[in-house]
Parts: C-alpha cells; structure tokens; sequence
C-alpha cells in the first residue's frame, strides 16, 4: 500500500542564478549514462529537530536519509525538507551504544544521546506504519549520533537562515529534556506533516524499559530553563 508522506518544502531558497541549459543538458545526460551507486539505500526516512551543541538556541528541522551499514552503524544525509528543491544540510552517523561504548573517551564528546528523540516521540518516521516505525525506534534506542551541519538554511516558522552555506560545520546536538525544543518550531513541524508527538510517547511507553543510561544527556542542562526530565532518559 502507497502512503503519501506530507510534502514538507524548504524554508529557504538559495542564492544564485536559475539552471542555465548547459547545466540541464548535463543532468539528463548523467540520468542516461551515470550512476548513483552510492546513493542507493538511503531509503530510511526520520525526521527529527536538532540543536548546535555550541549554540543550543540555533534549532532547526532535519529531514533525515539514512542508509543501514550493519546492526551498528547507519550513515545520514540531512536536509531541511522532504521535496525535490530541499537544501542539503548536514551528514549524521549513528552508532549502536554497544559500539559507541568502544570509542575513546574524548571522542564521545562528539556523540550526542538518542533516548529523549525516540522515548519522547520528538523522532518520527513519516509514512511507515506504527509497527514499522515503533520497530525502528526499538532499534534507534540507546544509540548516538555524531552530526555535522554544514549549512543553517532557518526554520519553517519564519526564522530567516543562510542564502549559501556560511562558516565553520556545526557540531550538533540532541534535546534531552521536555521544554528544551523551541515549541513553536516543533508545533509547525507537527502540524504541517501531521504529527502526533504525545501519541507516538504513549505509543512508545514500554521502551522506556529497554534504555539505558547516555553519555551526553545533562550536556545541556544549564543552558535551558524550566525543563522537565522525560522518563528513561538518564544521564550515564
């Protein structure tokens, strides 16, 4: 059965002058001839929303590709959309906690906890039935992510962001208590793609059990106020 996924645009268009022939003529050159060996397989959609760990009030949207490596790793693409003119944005690795249990120490600082996005129903995978996707977020519990954005592109309720990608890649950063998210951000994207981020918590309730304490999860803490602890999320 087709599911339709709600169209989610881009919140910016970027800088520069319209596909010249030239460009277009190559494009379907490319589709006749070329490959995208590589691409194939990044058919694991979530979407989630995300912070700069260095700047925490830098949210956004991310529309996430994922490819399945092995039981242990997967490798995102992120976009800030769901549609054909959507920007690339950022990368995402996510590894297995047993996996990232094996990193040095000062590596794990890069790696941000998962339990919050998935217990609080924040992570959602649009158009995959509930069981489907209650599957993937058992598998998602207890894993972490090391993301990069390369490019704020702002956020569908009216921040403004960057024409082109500008500066240094963000290292990015996962919410870990309620009121953490800005709850505009997260209200718009809930409505727009017909989201039920208090079902899927409820939905997602015997999970609880499965997680585990996180490195990462008061990382934070002091830079929100008036949150509230979710359930299962426990700083290691």
């Amino acid at each position: 059965m087709n599911v339709t996924i709600p169209s989610r645009p881009s919140p910016r268009r970027p800088a520069g002058a319209p596909k010249s022939g030239w460009l277009a003529i190559l494009e379907q050159g490319a589709n006749l001839v070329q490959q995208a060996t590589p691409l194939s397989g990044f058919d694991v959609y979530v979407v989630g929303l995300h912070c700069a760990k260095h700047d925490p009030g830098m949210q956004m949207e991310a529309h996430h590709y994922c490819r399945v490596v092995n039981d242990d790793l997967l490798q995102c693409v992120i976009f800030d959309g769901n549609t054909a003119d959507a920007n690339l944005i950022g990368i995402e690795y996510i590894v297995s906690g047993s996996l990232h249990a094996t990193l040095p120490h000062e590596e794990r600082g890069y790696w941000h906890p998962h339990n919050f996005e998935v217990l609080s129903g924040q992570l959602a995978a649009p158009g995959l039935p509930a069981p489907a996707e209650k599957a993937l977020m058992k598998q998602l519990v207890n894993s972490y992510g090391k993301t990069w954005h390369t490019w704020h592109t702002g956020r569908h309720d009216g921040q403004p962001g960057d024409e082109v990608p500008m500066g240094e890649a963000m290292l990015m950063w996962s919410f870990n208590r309620d009121g953490e998210a800005d709850e505009s951000l997260a209200r718009n994207r809930d409505e727009a793609m017909g989201l039920d981020t208090a079902g899927k918590r409820e939905q997602r309730r015997d999970l609880v059990g499965l997680a585990a304490p996180q490195d990462g999860v008061d990382t934070l803490r002091d830079r929100f106020d008036g949150t509230r602890p979710v359930e299962g999320v426990v700083q290691a």
